[in-house]
Order: C-alpha cells, then structure tokens, then sequence
C-alpha cells in the first residue's frame, strides 16, 4: 500500500512528496503541474524548501537509484524507478 505525502509551501501550496532522497531530506514537487521541485530538508526547529530546476531533481533520483541498485535494494528500486519513468520521461 503506498502512502501519499503532502506538505504546505508558503508560497506554492501544497506539494507532492516524490521520494526520500537521504535521511531528513526528501524530493517534493507541485501538486497539479510538477513543474516545481523542492528538496525539503527537515530539522528540529525548521523546515527548508530548496528549489530546484527540473535537471537538478532528475539527478537527485538518478543518483538515488545508483545508490539503491549498488546497495541491492530492489524493492525500492522498483518503486523510484517507477516514479523516475512517470516524472521525467
């Protein structure tokens, strides 16, 4: 069963959680378009949206499909690779 997870930008709205990329660090696009990318860094005392152009996030979920693929992790391989097939190509 997948989960969708939402989070409120201050200016965008809401935004659509693609995937995890590292630990407290997670890829976010607009909800309706997906022409905006946001890495989201959370920390304790705040929340940090880091836009990024459309190569940038296709990179961010290349290089975590590398690091899934070396590590074994099929599994979730299978997931991103899915959502990198829907996003970006």
């Amino acid at each position: 069963m997948s989960t969708e997870i939402y989070i409120n930008h201050p200016n965008f709205g809401l935004l659509y959680r693609l995937c995890i990329i590292e630990k407290n660090e997670e890829l976010f696009t607009t909800l309706y378009a997906q022409r905006l990318f946001f890495k989201v860094i959370i920390q304790p005392t705040e929340t940090i949206f880091e836009p990024l152009s459309r190569t940038e996030a296709r990179i961010l979920v290349e290089t975590k499909l590398r690091l899934l693929r070396s590590n074994g992790e099929w599994e979730a391989y299978k997931q991103v690779n899915e959502l990198y097939q829907r996003t970006f190509q």
